[in-house]
């Protein structure tokens, strides 16, 4: 690496790097924490516990995200896993609770160094067929998506409010859309619900260290889909929107570091933290800065305002807690409808292969477990299944 002073950092500092960091962060944050709070509360974790976990999730990010930029001059953007969330949430509640879910966790940070610094590994992730990566990826997002439509029944009036917000902001500017519906059932939580027995101790960032624990239903059924999900749906593209934007990092060593990361918020109740996509093409992008070799400050910018928000978890939490829980749900849902997409035409692009991407859906999303291992893994395993059958009817 180059040897570069802090006078020549500084300088590389503008206004509109600072302004697309903030956005980034605000953005990443504000769209996608309900998922975060939703994915670790259903294996098992509590209120604190989803509050450490998100806060451990943020700073990991926020230090990842200002370590990795300045190491490389690269806006290298970092994210939790939303997609992992989102398996989270549509998993059962594991044997063992949140211990063994924290064990998979550590697993599968551990397994992204790996697949860094060991080519096979990632090489086998990348053979994984892109139809069942992707159409299991659909199957997780599914049952969150459904959440708005379910909102609207519940409750008509609260639940039209949120949605039509996201639809108008979505037509004038699409990165705003799901903070502009956060906005919204804020302000609807704040009127409708009662927050005043909220203590304070409930809104200050506080870190809970989880003892793991380790069982194979665990492994196969959370750590193994996490790491391919956090593998397919947010490493690999986040190095697609780098090269996309004229940068060509290394990518082991990046996985490697990300997954290093997440090894140290594992214990406090993070899932996984990864390149970021979204908002890496923020920071990636001309409005960033006009110098590309300047636009690496935009990701630093964002990494210091995740360590800011990081300090707000706790009272983030805690108001999702108050909250009923399908207005929740629904912002959730909002966030992933352009994944779900993107998913969903992913998987049924090859004619071909569109009969094992409708098993791997299907499966995936029906939420059966078996043995205490998650529909994800079924739903991969089946849809391989019929690939596998398929080729060799083919060669036969």
């Amino acid at each position: 690496m180059t040897s570069t002073s802090s006078s020549d950092l500084r300088g590389d500092l503008s206004l509109p790097a600072f302004a697309a960091g903030w956005l980034a962060a605000f953005v990443g944050f504000a769209s996608s924490f309900a998922v975060i709070v939703q994915g670790l509360i259903a294996v098992g974790a509590s209120q604190a516990e989803a509050a450490s976990g998100l806060m451990a999730l943020s700073i990991s990010m926020g230090l990842c995200a200002v370590y990795l930029s300045l190491r490389t001059r690269l806006p290298i953007s970092i994210a939790w896993s939303t997609p992992g969330a989102a398996l989270l949430a549509s998993t059962a509640l594991p044997e063992g609770g949140f211990p063994v879910a924290v064990g998979a966790f550590l697993v599968t940070g551990l397994l992204i160094v790996i697949a860094g610094f060991w080519k096979p590994l990632g090489r086998a992730v990348a053979a994984i067929p892109a139809p069942l990566a992707n159409a299991m990826l659909a199957g997780v997002l599914l049952g969150l998506c459904l959440a708005p439509v379910k909102a609207v029944a519940e409750s008509p009036i609260h639940g039209l409010l949120i949605v039509v917000t996201w639809a108008l902001v979505a037509r004038f500017r699409r990165l705003l859309a799901v903070p502009a519906a956060v906005i919204v059932t804020v302000v609807i939580i704040a009127a409708t619900v009662d927050v005043s027995g909220l203590q304070v101790d409930d809104l200050w960032p506080r870190p809970i260290l989880i003892l793991p624990e380790f069982s194979i239903a665990g492994l196969i059924g959370i750590a193994l889909p996490l790491f391919i999900v956090t593998m397919a749906s947010q490493n690999i593209p986040g190095i697609a929107v780098l090269n996309v934007n004229g940068y060509r990092p290394e990518p082991g060593p990046l996985f490697s570091i990300t997954g290093i990361f997440s090894l140290l918020s594992a214990p406090f109740g993070g899932h996984a933290v990864n390149l970021a996509a979204i908002t890496a093409a923020i920071c990636a992008g001309e409005d960033a800065h006009p110098d590309p070799k300047k636009r690496y400050w935009a990701a630093v910018i964002a990494g210091l305002f995740y360590l800011l928000f990081g300090l707000g978890a706790a009272a983030a939490t805690a108001f999702i807690s108050a909250a009923p829980p399908i207005l929740i749900q629904a912002v959730a849902g909002l966030a992933l409808f352009g994944a779900f997409g993107g998913a969903l035409m992913g998987a049924m692009a090859e004619a071909k292969d569109r009969e094992a991407a409708v098993v791997t859906f299907v499966v995936t999303a029906s939420g059966l477990s078996f043995f205490g291992v998650s529909s994800a893994f079924w739903g991969l395993v089946t849809g391989g299944a019929i690939y596998a059958l398929a080729r060799w009817r083919k060669a036969g």
